[in-house]
């Protein structure tokens, strides 16, 4: 039974450790594969960002960019999400979400759409691609602190396997019995 204990021991540190080689190595080729792909989009932080002229390469900046995003988007919406906007231009450009109010386009006769609702999504898509790049990078982060630590918990165990299991077993000590000592009288 101690052979299978320790042939047990020895196995499941064996894949404790590959788990953590693999999750290292995945964790920091994917934390990699986001900068490199941040990077490639050439985005340079706005002089009113926490990162003005940098390019924006890391989980961190992007995070920060797309802050910085959003305050601009809602300066040019008036400080309203796409929600609180009309979907329509009236005929005095005011924002209406009545059809009916609404100023038709002189060529295709349909209703003229609120340019700054189309401004709100193309922004919101942007910046839930950076959240989102910010996150990736957060997920490899974490997968490699994770993987680093099952790598020691599988050396620990390979360890203490080794060192108690594969030790030889050795016979109970017989008990020693003090000899008679005559009591002098």
């Amino acid at each position: 039974m101690r052979k299978l204990y320790t042939y047990g021991g020895v196995a499941a540190s064996i894949v404790l450790i590959a788990i953590g080689l693999g999750s290292l190595v995945m964790g920091a080729v994917s934390r990699e594969q986001v900068r490199t792909e941040l990077a490639r989009e050439q985005i340079v932080g706005t002089p009113d960002s926490t990162i003005p002229g940098q390019t924006v390469d890391t989980g961190a900046e992007a995070k920060a960019f797309a802050a910085v995003m959003r305050e601009h988007t809602l300066k040019i919406t008036g400080g309203q999400t796409y929600s609180q906007m009309g979907r329509f231009l009236d005929e005095t450009g005011k924002p209406t979400s009545d059809e009916t109010a609404a100023a038709t386009d002189p060529k295709t006769g349909a209703p003229v759409e609120n340019p700054a609702r189309n401004i709100w999504i193309s922004s919101t898509a942007f910046q839930t691609a950076l959240n989102t790049a910010y996150f990736a990078e957060s997920v490899a982060t974490f997968v490699f602190a994770v993987g680093g630590a099952l790598l020691l918990v599988g050396i620990g165990l390979l360890v203490l396997t080794v060192r108690l299991l594969a030790r030889p077993e050795t016979a109970p000590a017989a008990a020693v019995r003090p000899a008679a000592v005559p009591i002098a009288g």
